[in-house]
This record gives structure tokens, sequence and C-alpha cells, in this order.
């Protein structure tokens, strides 16, 4: 398909002045046309990164529930593990994984919904992608599961994998295409969306009706071909991560119902009917998996790129500059979350099969973070 993209502009002027006290912005290849204002916000990195903990095997998500209780998961063997101190104890294995090359044992969330504690879990089986939940008691043991939401076609790739419970109460799910491309245009499925359901699974009163539909599922959005990203800014606009085919990878803006375009159009298009990213990159430069928000900034983990993004959205101009960090110092991250008092975590996934270890991998890495002025 011909490339329908805007030409390579230079990161803007605010990136620039945060890039002053670290790494230099970089130049976005495909960026929109545009610049952000000169007074745009957030935070940065500063200093090295320390080893919060090591020794996980190819986990895939950081589930922090408090600051003195976080929950890892483990895509191959099913296991969740607690981060107790400086090591790891399991708490559980969660039954019926199958791992398959990105299959597993994937995203983790938690909900108190004022009776039960809940770990949930979206993780690969025998037959299927589905999301369970399990009571987590008091001991910080695990329950048995009850399924919220089953039958998502799996494959090897392209599963999709993060839930998050959004500032509505409703549980978010992302789910990749299993590559079926044209499942992410077809409303009948679930394969290709971002999904809002109720803590049990059920479809919201106000979920929208996807284009095509007569009625409303428990998609929210479609056209994606694999988003492992979900976060929320400050106003409780949700946000998602793309892994785009060999051209761009995505960051989106995610409205009720809106259409992202794939696998009729990938990255910036310009084309009625789909709505374009906020962001791209190279798909070399990101592979992106986890993404958070903190202070006015996003952070976006780069699983083929090897780095941390840091995103700066601009509402005026329906863009985001973006500044890379760490490029290519700890591997592939596959994960990010807001850490203890001011820090950002890093989880790495150099044992997945894809990566290269270090000694000691994988890891929770924290960072330090600051504004501008600071820096």
């Amino acid at each position: 398909m011909p490339s329908l993209l805007p030409s390579v502009v230079a990161a803007t002027a605010a990136i620039a002045l945060l890039a002053g006290c670290g790494p230099q912005p970089i130049t976005q290849p495909g960026a929109p046309a545009t610049t952000a204002p000169a007074d745009a916000h957030g935070v940065m990195p500063a200093g090295v990164p320390t080893d919060v903990v090591t020794g996980l095997v190819a986990p895939w998500s950081i589930l922090r529930i408090s600051d003195s209780l976080t929950l890892v998961s483990e895509r191959d063997s099913g296991a969740i593990r607690e981060l107790v101190g400086a090591g790891l104890e399991q708490i559980g294995t969660v039954p019926g994984v199958v791992h398959d090359a990105e299959g597993g044992l994937l995203g983790l969330a938690y909900l108190d919904d004022g009776s039960n504690h809940w770990v949930y879990a979206y993780e690969t089986t025998q037959n299927d992608n589905r999301i369970i939940r399990m009571p987590f008691a008091e001991d910080h043991s695990l329950g048995e599961p009850e399924v919220v939401l089953a039958g998502l076609e799996k494959a090897a790739n392209h599963n999709g994998g993060r839930i998050a419970f959004g500032p509505d109460g409703m549980l978010y799910a992302t789910v990749g295409d299993a590559t079926n491309p044209d499942s992410a245009q077809d409303p009948a499925s679930l394969n290709g969306k971002i999904l809002r359901m109720s803590p049990t699974g059920t479809v919201p009163p106000d979920n929208p009706v996807l284009p095509g539909a007569t009625s409303a599922t428990l998609a929210y959005s479609m056209g994606h071909r694999n988003p492992q990203g979900i976060a929320w800014d400050d106003d409780g606009q949700l946000w998602a991560a793309e892994f785009g085919q060999d051209t761009w990878d995505e960051l989106n803006r995610i409205e009720p119902g809106g259409n992202y375009g794939w696998p009729v159009v990938e990255g910036r298009a310009g084309v009625d009917g789909f709505i374009d990213p906020w962001a791209q990159w190279a798909t070399d430069d990101a592979s992106p998996s986890g993404l958070t928000y903190i202070a006015g900034t996003f952070f976006m983990a780069g699983l083929g790129g090897e780095r941390l993004w840091a995103l700066y959205p601009d509402e005026a101009t329906k863009a985001a500059g973006v500044v890379e960090w760490f490029a290519g110092e700890y591997g592939r991250i596959r994960d990010v979350t807001p850490g203890p008092d001011g820090t950002l975590w890093m989880l790495t996934n150099n044992t997945d099969g894809r990566g290269s270890p270090r000694d000691g991998d994988d890891r929770i890495l924290q960072v330090r973070l600051v504004s501008p002025e600071e820096g």
C-alpha cells in the first residue's frame, strides 16, 4: 500500500527544552507537521535507573496495588509473583495458561469492589484468549478463577493482552487481530478492538455502537492491529499504544466508537472515516507495549526499539512531541508504571526468547522523574 504520510519534521521546541538535560529529541519520520506550544509541561527521567528486583523470567505486566504491594505476571509459566523486599515470591499460577510464541499469561488488573478483592488476568488458553478474575485473600493467596470473558480468537502473535480499570470503574482490554487483519474491521468480532466491560464482563449500557453494527457490544473502538498499552490522562481520556506491521507504530487517542484504520491504513493517512494517531514511529524504533501517564507525560515501553519513550500531547495541534530515553541500555522494555515517590518503574523483557539477557534479567528498574527546570 503506498504511503500517504507527511514528510519528516523536527521534534517540538518544547521537547527540545526537556531534552536539554538529557538525550536529544529525535526527528520523527512521518510526524505531523505541527509543533507543540512553548509552555508544554510534563516530567522527564533524571539520573541512572536502579534495580528494584531482578530474576524475573519472561515477565509481561506490573500490577502495583499499593506502594507496599506489587505483582508481576510471567508469560510463559503462568506464574504471578509478588515483590517482597528485593526478592520475589510466587503467590499462584493461573490455571489453563498455554504459552505459544506471544501468548500466555499477559495483563493483570486489580479491583476492590467493597466486598471482595480481585486480581484479573488476561490469558491465552488452549482454545482462546480470555479474561478471568481470582479472589485475592488477606494472605495474598489467589482463589479459584471466575471467567469474565472467553472466546476471544487466539494466535501465536497479536493477542493484545493489556487490561486496566478506567476512571469510570469499567474494565478495559486490548485485543489484537490474532493475525486475522479483517477482524479489526468486522463489528461482529471482538478481535482487533479495545473492549469496555463491567467488572463481571457484561456490556455497559453506554457503550458505543460501532460503525456497521446494529447494537452496542463490548467493543469500544475498532481498527486495531495489536494494541498493548492503555492509560488515561488527567481528564479521564483514554489513550492506547499499538504495534504497526512494517511501517508505523502508533499512539492513539481513543474515541468511543472510533475506527483506527487497520488493516486499511497504518499510521497517519488522512483518510475519512479513520482516526489518525497523535504520534507514530518506525516499527524498528518502538514496538510499543506498556503505557502509563504521570504528571502531564505519557511514558511508553519499547520492545524492539529497546528504549523508553516520553510523549507530550498538545490538544491544539492534535499531536504529541516525543523524546527517547535509555536507547539500547536495558534491552527490551515491556511495561511501565508509576513507582513510589515520584518515580517511574520499567519492566524489561529480555528473557522471552527475542531479547539478549543481561546478568540479572529480567528486572524492574526505577528512575526518578523531575520537571524540566530541575533536570
